[in-house]
């Protein structure tokens, strides 16, 4: 599932100019234009990801570079500031974010496809990390940064393996299937995903681990090969991490 562009602008109302809170989110959709990127982006690619007149998207790149969240990057190009960085590593330190990622990166290695976490906030599965193989990386495994649970494998392993009450609650149509093997699947768009559960020191879910890749290679056998793996390094997440509700302030930090 590839990481959908920043959704359109919302169109004015009745003819009425934008709220305040309207420009606010225009301001957001410019950051997240930048989303999966390793280089600068023209004003002209990032006014038609979202959907901005080039005009507008250059008055807001210019208030972003104005507090270090965007930086210029020549004449007319723009990349993410180093003020979002500084937001995201002292948020990070809280859910020792450093100590996790190694975990994942060794995982990805092992079986050369991107291995994620993921976390449920505010009824959504949330990627919060994403460590790429060194070879053998296509966009398909890169997941969506926000999504609907049922739509979400990681987002499914930490409603299926956590406490009863929020099970029987929950709509999700597999849960005890997805018990019974240790995993949950999602399948969308020719794309597979699968995810295992991270508990904490408690017993309880913090978190999932999920990967994802084309239909036609994240096969059964595929995944009863790789799905050992995601559990082993779902253990040594519960003893070097201490992963809880403060993960949203990571979250927070990076928008």
């Amino acid at each position: 599932m590839t990481i959908p562009r920043s959704p359109q602008r919302a169109p004015r109302v009745d003819g009425q100019p934008r709220t305040g809170s309207q420009s606010v989110e225009r301001a957001i959709n410019v950051l997240y234009a930048f989303e999966g990127e390793s280089r600068s982006l023209s004003i002209s690619e990032v006014a038609g990801r979202v959907g901005l007149p080039v005009s507008t998207a250059h008055r807001i790149a210019q208030a972003l570079v104005r507090g270090r969240l965007l930086a210029r990057d020549g004449h007319n190009s723009y990349l993410i500031g180093d003020g979002i960085a500084a937001l995201a590593h002292a948020a990070s330190r809280r859910v020792d974010i450093d100590a996790m990622a190694p975990h994942l990166h060794i995982l990805s290695s092992e079986i050369r496809i991107t291995a994620s976490l993921g976390v449920v906030e505010d009824g959504e599965a949330v990627t919060v990390y994403s460590a790429r193989p060194p070879s053998m990386f296509c966009d398909h495994q890169l997941p969506s940064r926000r999504s609907a649970i049922e739509h979400s494998a990681m987002g499914q392993a930490i409603v299926a393996f956590g406490q009863r009450r929020e099970r029987q609650l929950s709509p999700l149509p597999d849960i005890p299937e997805s018990r019974r093997r240790g995993y949950s699947v999602a399948t969308a768009d020719g794309v597979t995903a699968i995810a295992v559960p991270v508990f904490g020191a408690d017993g309880q879910v913090r978190a999932s681990i999920g990967v994802q890749a084309r239909s036609v290679r994240l096969n059964q056998n595929l995944i009863s090969a790789i799905h050992p793996m995601m559990r082993n390094t779902a253990e040594f997440l519960r003893d070097v991490a201490d992963i809880d509700s403060s993960v949203e302030a990571v979250l927070r930090a990076t928008i």
